[in-house]
């Protein structure tokens, strides 16, 4: 009780508080429209303790009533929020969209725009996806989050971490329950996926516990911890076993047992064709992840257009370079993958020395970037190698966000499982695409631009998202950070593979392929590492649609940029171009079309 009220007079001296105690009680008095747009997005963030240690929202004012717990993953806990997505979806649609502001008027097209999309998805796909997989689940995701997402300065936090340890059992056996409500629907993930994830559960619970990541990255965070005594160290360490071993291993097993159960129920059907109404909830997994109305057909085709363009001009580079262009390229580049010139060695030391490569690349564009941009990111980015007990299926690279307080950077992870699938030439556009000018450096912009609302901060639009990202990689080629031939081609070669999966993407869920004919075509066009191949079209199997976002994403932006360029003439910008893209949030394309071509109507009046 004394915590409750004390973390309660701390929320009520700020206007901060007020709204969070809002969202807490469901406080529903008509409030300015900002205000009721941030109460909306902290009524979703407050249902969540894991997403708010991830953000780091509450903490700077002394607030930590979530750090001990987890999500509630029970279909109630689905339910009550599918109620507040209607309420907020009424509360919206309420407001005078001509009384409100610019940019407030973006923020309520925006916001209807996804909730809308959000409800259609509730009412009709809500069990259309497999929560367990080989990519992200309960399985990697709670062991994950607890390494980099709760953070240890005190003995109350590492109480709250054993505290959450705990908890798992509770939690898996939500997750199980909804994957028996799944199977009821005949909604079963392929036999391969299954398979994988048994076999990551297996090495998980076969690790004794003071070698267990959820051991051994507490050890290090208490470790690090100088206010904490080396008693309650001692202590807090062996409660952390005894949870592992009593409560973490057996909720692991129990899922395990489950999956081993359902397994010959399984097929190897790749696609979602094969769900209850599977080519509708495709098209609209694809409208949701590329904000636009292109039918599956649509971006099979772009895709093909796009394969032959790019390979066209790798081609040309390729023969600069006295290689025989008579073969395929996906055959070039598989050789080119394999010279010992572009390889690391095959060694722990190796792999430290790519993680510093990363950096070097990141700090060096991070510093020539004033050309192009007027706009920067004030939170800093490192880079860390995928925790090695889930990088075999784990995908190529991935990035996290900062804390919003400041407290923790962003996250730039990579893939060092396969070092063959670590060309030297390919490091760049990795980089580029993660972190600066990729993920890092625009999902920074949003988050710290404390003049838009929460929503808009932190707002998930694929197309953008990864739009831009795959767009930063050939700004930062004209910004000249890629002038070995080679680096170009590792740029192309990132495009293709982008351009590719919109081929197979949709080719699995739409056309019906299999899993083997995706992975083929992927390798003979892209002539990426196989490692890399199978990891990625395993992942467009239990994803849908979302890896066609960043090409129709990139094109996109693209296309606004010349139209720009065409229409201003000496009058362009580049740097405010970049401006008032980043500076607005990530948002459905339609509406970034909308404000770029405002912002061109604005400059040619000026």
């Amino acid at each position: 009780m004394m915590r409750i009220l004390k973390w309660l007079g701390i929320l009520l001296a700020s206007v901060f508080g007020l709204l969070l105690i809002a969202a807490t009680w469901g406080w529903y008095g008509r409030l300015p429209f900002d205000m009721a747009i941030n109460r909306a997005f902290l009524q979703f963030v407050l249902e969540s303790p894991e997403t708010l240690s991830q953000l780091r929202m509450l903490e700077s004012m002394g607030i930590t009533f979530h750090q001990d717990d987890l999500d509630d993953e029970s279909v109630e806990a689905g339910d009550r929020m599918i109620s507040k997505m209607n309420k907020m979806a009424e509360e919206f649609k309420s407001y005078d969209r001509d009384s409100l502001s610019y940019q407030q008027q973006l923020t309520y097209d925006m916001g209807n725009w996804f909730v809308d999309k959000m409800k259609d998805g509730a009412d009709k796909w809500r069990y259309h996806n497999y929560p367990v997989n080989q990519l992200f689940g309960v399985q990697n995701g709670f062991p994950t989050f607890m390494e980099s997402a709760h953070q240890v300065n005190s003995v109350g936090d590492a109480e709250d971490y054993n505290s959450r340890l705990s908890k798992i059992g509770v939690k898996f056996g939500q997750v199980i329950d909804g994957l028996k409500l799944r199977e009821q629907k005949g909604i079963i993930p392929p036999t391969f996926v299954l398979e994988k994830v048994i076999a990551e559960i297996d090495g998980f619970v076969n690790t004794p516990a003071e070698q267990n990541i959820l051991y051994s990255s507490f050890e290090k965070k208490l470790t690090e911890a100088k206010s904490i005594e080396a008693a309650d160290k001692t202590r807090l360490l062996a409660d952390a076993k005894q949870q592992i071993e009593t409560t973490v291993y057996p909720a692991y097993r129990n899922l395990m047992a489950f999956l081993v159960e359902q397994k010959p129920k399984s097929t190897a059907d790749a696609g979602v064709w094969k769900l209850p109404e599977g080519d509708a909830f495709y098209a609209y997994v694809l409208e949701m992840f590329t904000t636009s109305t292109m039918k599956p057909e649509e971006v099979h085709q772009l895709g093909l257009q796009e394969v032959e363009r790019i390979q066209a001009e790798m081609r040309v580079i390729l023969a600069e370079q006295v290689y025989d262009t008579t073969q395929p390229v996906g055959v070039l580049m598989r050789k080119l993958g394999e010279e010992e010139r572009f390889l690391y060695a095959d060694t722990p030391e190796a792999r430290e020395q790519i993680l510093k490569d990363y950096q070097t690349i990141i700090d060096q564009v991070s510093a020539g970037l004033d050309p192009v941009f007027s706009v920067k990111p004030k939170s800093g980015v490192k880079v860390e190698r995928i925790p090695e007990f889930k990088e075999k299926t784990a995908p190529g690279a991935y990035y996290n966000q900062p804390a919003m307080d400041g407290s923790r950077p962003g996250i730039f992870y990579a893939n060092l499982y396969d070092i063959k699938a670590t060309p030297k030439f390919d490091m760049r556009t990795l980089a580029y695409h993660e972190a600066v000018p990729g993920h890092h450096f625009q999902v920074s912009i949003a988050q710290e631009n404390t003049e838009l609302p929460l929503f808009r901060r932190m707002a998930p639009f694929t197309a953008y998202v990864e739009g831009w990202a795959l767009y930063a990689e050939r700004l930062a080629w004209e910004a000249g950070f890629q002038n070995d031939p080679f680096d170009n081609l590792g740029r192309l070669q990132a495009e293709l593979f982008r351009a590719v999966r919109l081929v197979v993407d949709t080719g699995m869920h739409a056309k019906r392929w299999t899993r083997e004919q995706a992975i083929d075509y992927m390798i003979a066009n892209t002539g990426m590492a196989d490692s890399d191949v199978t990891a990625e079209i395993e992942r467009y199997i239990v994803m849908p649609g979302q890896a066609c976002a960043y090409k129709v994403g990139m094109i996109e932006i693209l296309k606004l940029r010349e139209e720009a360029k065409a229409k201003l003439g000496s009058k362009f910008d580049i740097r405010e171009f970049h401006s008032v893209v980043l500076k607005n949030g990530a948002m459905p394309l339609f509406l970034l079309r909308k404000v770029v071509e405002e912002w061109v109507a604005g400059q040619q009046s000026a």
